[in-house]
């Protein structure tokens, strides 16, 4: 049987969800913990990967197992994890469902607190911006849906074949202090959200204009854009198939 796992973790302790060398990841503690509760050596494959620091509030893996498990299993899995790592659901399959290549689209929020909380140190980007203009940072979010090579947002090494993406949403929202981006697309290259993030800011701030926005895009030139923002402020918060 192909089994399902969703889970939710906070990324502060770990290097990224995939197994790093001589660095703490999130599907190298998950592996072992599903491998000691069924006393099998388990291949454990994410939707998606996350960079160092990066939460998720929604994220699916897959692995085979000739064991037939049931929903106690996640209570088992649960018993012998951090408790940074929360496994909520599992699903069986008898087709060969992939937890990556079958995703339909992922979404990303980006949380910024307008100020000081120590009680939101790990998860949000705390600054203080003087001024800036949300309104117009929507006007120039828009514009991420008319195109669809962002690799002005992508890490320079990187191994993908195609830098193409359909965002399908791109959107900031205000609610007293909390300031957050939703993003959600098909797919996502490294760092692009953070990037993303970080170019809008820049013209909130006023340092670059709206066509400034589109037109780096076009140059699809890293160097362009904006420094990227830090990583505890990002979370993972849906991945949609459509078999779950």
């Amino acid at each position: 049987m192909r089994y399902f796992i969703e889970l939710l973790y906070k990324g502060t302790n770990y290097h990224g969800w995939q197994i790093q060398p001589d660095m703490p990841s999130v599907q190298e503690v998950l592996t072992k913990a599903i491998s000691t509760v069924l006393q099998e050596e388990i291949s454990l494959v994410g939707a998606g990967r996350t960079d160092a620091g990066v939460h998720a509030s929604q994220f699916f893996a897959h692995f085979d197992s000739l064991q037939e498990l049931n929903d106690s299993f996640v209570f088992k899995f649960n018993s012998v994890l951090p408790k940074d790592i929360v496994v909520v659901n599992l699903f069986a399959f008898e087709r060969e469902y992939h937890a990556r290549f079958d995703a339909i689209s992922r979404s990303y929020e980006y949380r910024i607190w307008l100020g000081r909380n120590p009680f939101l140190l790990d998860t949000t980007w705390q600054f203080s911006f003087k001024e800036l203009d949300v309104e117009r940072m929507n006007k120039a979010a828009k514009i991420l849906l008319d195109h669809e090579n962002f690799q002005a947002f992508s890490k320079v090494k990187t191994d993908v074949r195609t830098f193409n993406c359909e965002v399908t949403n791109a959107v900031w929202k205000k609610e007293g202090d909390e300031l957050v981006f939703y993003i959600t697309a098909n797919r996502f290259l490294r760092n692009m959200v953070r990037a993303i993030v970080g170019t809008l800011l820049d013209v909130g701030v006023g340092k670059i204009s709206i066509d400034d926005f589109r037109r780096i895009i076009l140059s699809k030139d890293r160097g362009k854009a904006g420094l990227s923002v830090p990583a505890k402020g990002l979370f993972l918060t849906e991945v949609i198939y459509d078999f779950i």
